[in-house]
């Protein structure tokens, strides 16, 4: 499938797939989505000591990379790609830059580089395991305080956004565990409900007017 290197309204970076009209990050800006859906709706709810994160679609790494330079504690980071990018495809976004974060180019770099399957301590405080794997193979279970949910829309891959799926997102996450997605359909807001989510609608990135917060209630 065809893909180019798109630039996004706050000047950063995402990769668009033409064949879907689709691309990796909102088109309204790539680090503002992250912050938005991920820190502030997200990381920031998190109140254990130390936060385990799974990531649904790892991508370009975008999401774990503000992770780590706004997490206050310890982060344990698991990011499931199915199809990652090409190392030549990670040189041409320009999340450093944009982030002013040439201090931590390092960092963003040792993401991509350190092989899959195994877990790596990026940092004392930061580790990250990788895994190749379709989304319908996740079997973790209790294994999660924060899943970010960043798949390719229902609209291009709706087999993503369904009850089997978040049946096994509820199945990962521990109690009181939370779901944060981009998205804010209908139909992804009932197949959450169906599976035992409390579910609520939040104020949107730049673009949207709303997103989805979803709670495995205790």
């Amino acid at each position: 499938m065809k893909r180019e290197i798109l630039i996004t309204s706050d000047g950063s970076t995402t990769i668009h797939l033409p064949d879907w009209n689709e691309q990796y990050h909102s088109k309204n800006g790539s680090i503002n989505e992250t912050y938005h859906v991920f820190i502030e709706s997200g990381l920031k709810m998190v109140s254990e000591n130390e936060v385990s994160i799974l990531e649904i679609g790892f991508g370009t790494g975008l999401n774990a990379f503000i992770t780590y330079l706004e997490a206050k504690k310890p982060v344990n980071y698991v990011g499931v790609e199915a199809y990652p990018v090409t190392p030549e495809e990670v040189q041409k976004m320009n999340f450093i830059s944009v982030l002013n974060a040439k201090d931590n180019n390092a960092i963003f770099n040792k993401m991509h580089k350190v092989s899959w399957e195994e877990k790596h301590q990026i940092t004392p405080s930061f580790s990250l395991l990788k895994r190749k794997q379709f989304f319908e193979d996740i079997t973790d279970e209790n294994a999660f305080h924060l899943i970010y949910f960043d798949a390719f829309g229902a609209r291009v891959q709706p087999q993503l956004w369904t009850e089997e799926i978040f049946s096994k997102m509820f199945t990962a996450l521990k109690q009181d565990g939370i779901l944060v997605t981009y998205s804010a359909k209908g139909s992804v807001r009932r197949a959450m409900q169906a599976v035992g989510f409390t579910v609520e609608r939040l104020p949107g990135p730049p673009g949207k007017r709303e997103m989805l917060r979803a709670i495995k209630k205790s």
